[in-house]
């Protein structure tokens, strides 16, 4: 990181278009995996105008039913649950991929990929400051609609938060942006008013907005139409809202929607548990995990750690520990956060990696991780 910059990261709430399409997904895999822990899943959602389609590859002891799956989802999010035309399009998992994920002693991977991990001591959250504001917003925006604190306010919404960030800390808030659906009849001046007493103020108790910080409230005016009838909503369009606000590289593949051999999702969930606890254990001040697979096999290609000079091991050293301490192979990743239980909904919102509960962001490791840090340092000492 550079000693003086803005660095912005953004959220969304679990109105918004895209991010709707990957709670329903999501919700398809906690089904699945309600009537079977060995389904195999991969559910897309396209919606717009009135209709919602869902389709993919799922392969299952019992395939849920869908479209009640989804009417719930869309209304559990705020909006009418029924009113939508629905289309479910899915498949078996292609026997070729089957047999090379299955087909061996152990679990392959489901498919080629590179998946990134990060973790840095800037905040409680081990996240940079402005993905984990961008975040509180969010649900902020929501939790006053659900209240009724804010009246008037509709499901759709996103924010955004600038950080200026100074000697690589951050210094101060730059500019705060808050987009959100309202009823016809709110005036916008209300409005903007109630966003900063109630959402954006408190969100930024740690950080306090000063006289220069630029604050934004629904920058275009009117947002009255929100949701699948203004916009198009699409699964895994939102990956840097679930991960790391783009302050960290992103091998492309999308979370939601999968089951754990999918290594877009158990190696991106892995690699943020192991970056999490090297920087809980204090072997780091920052640390960016890599790993990648190739489709059919279990070991990854390739595992890397970079520390940007900050950790108190060689990077090499923090390699062999993380290669020696953690089962880095689907079966291993699944085992270990326990991804054949139906949760992945409950993680969906606002970032997969802000929620204290989840199996990927527990700091259990440490102990392990300084002990086997200690023996590979001994070991490469004595060469």
């Amino acid at each position: 990181m550079k000693d003086n910059c803005i660095l912005t990261a953004e959220s969304v709430t679990e109105g918004h278009p895209d991010k709707l399409c990957d709670t329903i997904a999501d919700a398809v895999v906690d089904a699945c995996f309600t009537q079977d822990a060995a389904a195999r899943v991969a559910c897309e959602v396209m919606a717009t105008a009135g209709k919602i389609i869902a389709a993919g590859e799922i392969t299952a002891a019992k395939i849920p039913d869908i479209p009640a799956i989804i009417c719930r989802t869309v209304r559990e999010a705020g909006y009418g649950g029924s009113d939508y035309e629905v289309e479910v399009i899915t498949h078996e998992q292609s026997p070729d991929i089957a047999e090379a994920v299955c087909g061996g002693t152990e679990t392959g991977a489901g498919d080629q990929g590179i998946l990134y991990g990060f973790a840095c001591d800037e905040t409680k959250e081990l996240l940079p400051l402005p993905v984990v504001l961008a975040h509180r917003l969010t649900r902020l925006l929501t939790d006053t609609r659900r209240q009724g604190i804010i009246p008037g306010l509709r499901p759709d919404g996103k924010a955004q938060v600038s950080v200026e960030y100074r000697f690589g800390v951050p210094y101060r808030i730059a500019a705060v942006v808050v987009s959100c659906q309202h009823e016809e009849e709110l005036p916008l001046p209300e409005l903007r008013r109630d966003i900063l007493r109630h959402v954006i103020r408190p969100a930024m108790q740690e950080l306090p907005l000063d006289e220069h910080t630029e604050v934004l409230v629904n920058p275009s005016g009117r947002f009255v139409q929100g949701g699948f009838e203004a916009d198009t909503g699409l699964t895994g369009r939102k990956l840097m809202v679930d991960t790391y606000g783009g302050l960290v590289p992103h091998g492309g593949g999308a979370l939601s929607g999968k089951d754990g051999t999918k290594v877009d999702r158990s190696g991106a969930y892995m690699a943020r548990y192991i970056a999490k606890n090297i920087v809980a254990a204090g072997l780091a001040k920052r640390c960016t995990i890599s790993l990648a697979y190739a489709i059919g096999k279990a070991q990854p290609v390739a595992v890397t750690v970079d520390t940007e000079h900050t950790g108190i091991y060689s990077d090499d050293v923090l390699e062999q520990a993380v290669c020696t301490v953690f089962n880095l192979t689907p079966d291993g990743m699944i085992g270990t956060l326990g991804l054949d239980q139906p949760m992945f909904q409950k993680f969906c919102n606002y970032g997969h990696f802000t929620h204290a509960d989840a199996p990927w962001e527990r700091t259990d490791m440490t102990e392990v991780l300084e002990c086997a840090c200690r023996a590979k340092d001994m070991g490469v000492s004595h060469r």
